[in-house]
């Protein structure tokens, strides 16, 4: 019988104290669900909320095993699906300190972690990525057009298996244009409102 796809983050370390805490005959059971809380593919839900995305968290470790935390963000859609096993995305020039380039050359190993603070959902996809820096066509078919940022490479990443959590503790916040999107409407609506009032006013017969 084929290891459950959450063992990619449930190893008998961690197995052994989901027993002590008394919770892994819960998560046993999800795990023996097809394809359920623990998928090894894009579903069409999974890949629409990528498009949405302007910001992803992408963790990496060395061979020795020392964690690194990489924030990405970009216009909807710099974070593309390939397929239903790949994510990739242009990797623009920073501070050049290439962490997580060093780290990927090293150990394949990644998780990449979606958050909507709006919605106050997360999701958690593992699995293997890779650096592409000798494919100009890739490249540019992951470059969002229009943003003024400098693609040096591509970060591709094969997914093992991804899982979303319950939204308990996310913060709710909300994009800038988002806000200032809801607050032109409202100001707008005033407009139309105050116009309405004045119009009534000096219409004929109307009260002082």
């Amino acid at each position: 019988m084929p290891s459950p796809a959450s063992d990619v983050a449930f190893s008998p370390a961690v197995k052994a104290v989901q027993v002590r805490k008394g919770s892994r005959e819960m998560l046993a059971e999800a795990e023996t669900t097809p394809d359920g809380e623990w998928p090894t593919r894009i579903r069409p839900d999974l890949a629409e909320f990528i498009a949405s995305l302007t910001s992803v968290y992408l963790a990496t470790a060395s061979a020795a095993g020392q964690p690194y935390i990489q924030h990405r963000g970009g216009p909807p859609g710099f974070l593309r699906v390939l397929d239903d096993q790949t994510i990739a995305l242009a990797d623009f020039a920073g501070n050049r300190q290439y962490v997580t380039l060093g780290n990927l050359s090293e150990n394949a190993k990644a998780c990449l972690f979606l958050m909507d603070y709006s919605a106050r959902q997360r999701v958690k996809v593992f699995g293997e990525a890779r650096v592409v820096e000798d494919d100009p066509e890739l490249l540019a078919r992951l470059a969002p057009q229009g943003y003024r940022a400098r693609p040096e490479q591509a970060i591709v990443f094969k997914v093992t298996a991804w899982t979303a959590n319950c939204r308990q503790h996310i913060p709710q916040r909300f994009e800038v244009a988002d806000v200032a999107r809801v607050v032109a409407d409202k100001d707008r609506r005033i407009a139309e409102l105050e116009a309405e009032v004045l119009a009534s006013r000096a219409a004929p017969g109307s009260q002082p």
